[in-house]
């Protein structure tokens, strides 16, 4: 495992989970996030000799925790760009705080976008050439 790498590039995550806090709407979030991958996984597959898809999984996970720290200190921001996903968490039939909903819910959004980076990584892996 490469965590130097992989904290590098969480910092991916920390600016998207501050950029869609303030002032980038979830409508082109999704669109953001492919380019974002696809950076990542070449920067894996060039720098990584091993674990590709272990990298690219962990560093998901580790934008998962800048995002929903990002996106649960700063919530009235976020809530008021975001306001389908805000409904959502404030909505939940279990009560529980929206910060914490938005943290359960980001957790597992972050393991299935690990999935995907780590499958990136992995099929860069295959593209590119080591240095």
């Amino acid at each position: 495992m490469n965590w130097k790498l992989i904290f590098k590039l969480s910092m991916f995550g920390l600016a998207m989970g501050l950029a869609t806090a303030f002032f980038i709407p979830s409508n082109i979030e999704g669109a953001i996030w492919p380019v974002i991958f696809i950076i990542c996984a070449y920067i894996i597959a060039k720098n990584c000799t091993q674990m590709y898809f272990t990298n690219g999984f962990c560093l998901s996970l580790v934008n998962c925790v800048w995002i929903i720290a990002s996106h649960a200190i700063f919530y009235k921001n976020y809530q008021a760009g975001h306001t389908q996903e805000a409904s959502m968490y404030n909505g939940n039939p279990y009560h529980i705080p929206p910060q914490a909903a938005l943290a359960v819910i980001g957790v597992v959004i972050g393991m299935a976008s690990g999935l995907v980076q780590g499958l990136f990584a992995f099929i860069a892996s295959k593209l590119v050439k080591k240095r």
